[in-house]
């Protein structure tokens, strides 16, 4: 019976039954392709991984594949090879151009949208739910611009997050930023089991990887390229961690100092599986064998 138990707590261990995904593009205008692209690889990978459309909110603030000036229209490309179309045939984006607003992120994560809003636009996380929130664009020092029009300060954000935990919507939160100075938008938070990581420290700007001279623009940002490269090469059962995770992009390859925040997480992110956050694995093993499980239930709470 311990065996038994010791196996049904490995199963377990990470305490979440579901997995969610917020991804947001924060950019308009035609020269920020790259923030689109880096979000649209971000959704590729977390869908290829396992977590379903229904269980993923896009934000994507510009439609770069219907751009008057994308030569190859209905398309976006995340490498200047152009071998994978990451808008694809089946992107699901639930809010586009001027949807994509500070209110409407806020609401999104708080819950407090109005009764009509459909439910592809709402995230139902629960106090189970392992959530990963990516958010790209421009920043600076405590802020990230939403359509150049408006921003999002660290003390908005870190506020959101805390009536997540107050209202139950998660059981871990995965916090990951690409944009200047990305690390002061993690440096206010307050709330338990955020892990977080940042393409830049304070004070330094977040570079682009590469032009696609067919485009005319840059076509990804270096620590969104790298941690793409990381992320091609596990599949849904991998046993990579989120601690190799977030060493990805050192240096000499970012140019930029990624950070990283761990004091809110209560795990080793050494111990924690990437899939915990970026795929929706349940495990299951098939016996040849029945299992007696003992009955926790009363008697007072059956059905009649």
């Amino acid at each position: 019976m311990y065996y038994l138990q010791e196996k049904i707590g490995e199963f377990f261990k990470s305490g979440h039954t579901n997995n969610w995904a917020v991804l947001v593009d924060t950019s308009r205008f035609w020269f920020n392709y790259r923030h689109v692209a880096n979000v649209l690889s971000i959704y590729r990978s977390v869908k290829r991984l396992g977590i379903p459309d229904s269980h993923i909110i896009l934000m994507v603030a510009d439609d770069m594949a219907c751009n008057p000036r994308n030569p190859r229209p209905a398309t976006v490309f995340n490498n200047v090879n152009q071998h994978i179309n990451v808008y694809g045939d089946d992107v699901e984006v639930d809010y586009r151009g001027y949807e994509v607003t500070v209110e409407n992120f806020i609401r999104v994560l708080t819950g407090r949208l109005p009764p009509s809003t459909p439910r592809s636009k709402r995230l139902l996380s629960d106090e189970r739910s392992n959530i990963l929130v990516y958010m790209t664009g421009h920043g600076g020092d405590g802020f990230l611009k939403f359509q150049d029009a408006e921003e999002v300060s660290n003390v908005e954000l870190a506020d959101a997050f805390e009536q997540m935990w107050q209202k139950r919507r998660y059981h871990e939160l995965f916090f990951m930023v690409d944009t200047c100075q990305a690390q002061s938008m993690f440096q206010k938070f307050y709330s338990p089991n955020i892990l977080a990581v940042a393409s830049s420290h304070v004070g330094e700007d977040s570079l682009s990887h590469h032009v696609d001279p067919a485009l005319g623009v840059y076509v990804i940002d270096r620590y969104t390229f790298y941690a793409l490269e990381f992320l091609e090469k596990a599949k849904p059962g991998s046993k990579k961690t989120m601690g190799k995770f977030l060493k990805v992009c050192p240096k000499h390859q970012c140019i930029s100092t990624v950070a990283v925040r761990t004091d809110l997480f209560n795990r080793n992110p050494d111990q924690v599986l990437l899939t915990d956050f970026f795929g929706s694995v349940r495990n299951v093993e098939i016996l040849s064998h029945s299992v007696l499980l003992p009955n926790i239930t009363s008697k007072s709470s059956h059905c009649r």
